[in-house]
């Protein structure tokens, strides 16, 4: 029976490989040499922008654990969960800056007002 740490490696190179080749294929880049290693599970690919600046962006594949639970275990993540309260944490965010600007231009009509008079 394998540990759990060789099969969440297994899993990591297995998407890691896939996500190399999707990139290379759509970027034109050659895998061997241009998508590059700069940590465990990190890759950065070389890139030129529209104005022709080199960037170079790097794409972290991770597997989390999730949290202790206390008792030396851990509480398992929840992908799902994770993306839900991050949707939700978004849609709140969004609603604050609104009502903010709603603020904002309820103070530039009562100062233009008070302007006329």
């Amino acid at each position: 029976m394998a540990s759990k740490a060789s099969l969440e490696n297994k899993m990591r190179t297995e998407i890691m490989g896939v996500i190399i080749d999707a990139l290379a294929e759509h970027f034109d880049l050659d895998k061997e040499t241009q998508i590059e290693f700069v940590g465990s599970g990190e890759i950065v690919l070389p890139l030129v922008d529209e104005e022709g600046n080199e960037k170079y962006p790097k794409i972290k594949i991770s597997i989390p654990r999730g949290t202790r639970d206390g008792d030396g275990g851990y509480i398992a993540y929840d992908g799902h969960a994770a993306a839900v309260e991050y949707a939700e944490a978004r849609a709140s965010k969004a609603q604050e800056r609104a009502a903010r600007k709603a603020m904002k231009e309820a103070e530039k009509g009562t100062k233009k007002q008070e302007g006329d008079e």
